[in-house]
């Protein structure tokens, strides 16, 4: 009877363990937690000087049925009434991790084959780095990493950020986010 119980016992134990959910985080060697947007990944124009090169990112913990990533970049303290979009790219493939530096870049070619780097609020695909207002207080910039349940997204190239975001929330399996700040 004791050795039942304890294999009852130590069963259950194996199968709450099992159970647990993998936690989805987000990483950079290039932009930290609560750190400052280092001015090689500022845009260049608007009155700002930075290089415009996007961070290297990576993510980790997926959950199962993930079968594509999307991300994006956002400053939700733009004065424009609705935030500003810096950088939507989606399709990721399920089995990348990682965007490399300057993936942002559509003439590099760095970004993951099948991947759409979409419309950004500067009017065109790819990444566009911080560039707040001068005397603005330092604005926040959120790098969201979204598992998705679907291989492709309805989008192109020419897609607002409001119809990516309409179907990423409509997809999200699961998100992870990195926030930094950049002001001058």
């Amino acid at each position: 009877m004791k050795t039942s119980l304890f294999a009852t016992v130590f069963a259950c134990a194996l199968a709450a363990g099992g159970a647990r959910a993998q936690t989805f985080t987000l990483s950079s060697p290039d932009v930290s937690e609560g750190g400052t947007i280092a001015s090689s990944h500022v845009y260049k124009g608007f009155g700002c000087t930075g290089d415009n090169v996007s961070p290297a990112l990576s993510w980790s913990g997926a959950p199962t049925g993930t079968k594509s990533f999307a991300l994006t970049v956002y400053d939700p303290d733009a004065p424009t009434g609705s935030g500003w979009w810096h950088w939507l790219i989606v399709n990721i493939p399920p089995l990348e991790t990682k965007l490399a530096k300057n993936a942002g870049n559509p003439t590099a070619k760095l970004a993951p084959k099948m991947s759409i780097q979409t419309r950004t609020d500067f009017g065109a695909p790819g990444y566009g780095g911080p560039c707040p207002p001068k005397g603005d207080a330092p604005h926040h910039y959120i790098f969201t990493v979204f598992a998705l349940d679907t291989d492709k997204l309805p989008v192109d190239t020419k897609t607002s950020a409001a119809f990516v975001g309409f179907n990423l929330h409509a997809h999200t399996l699961a998100k992870a986010t990195l926030t930094a700040t950049y002001g001058r």
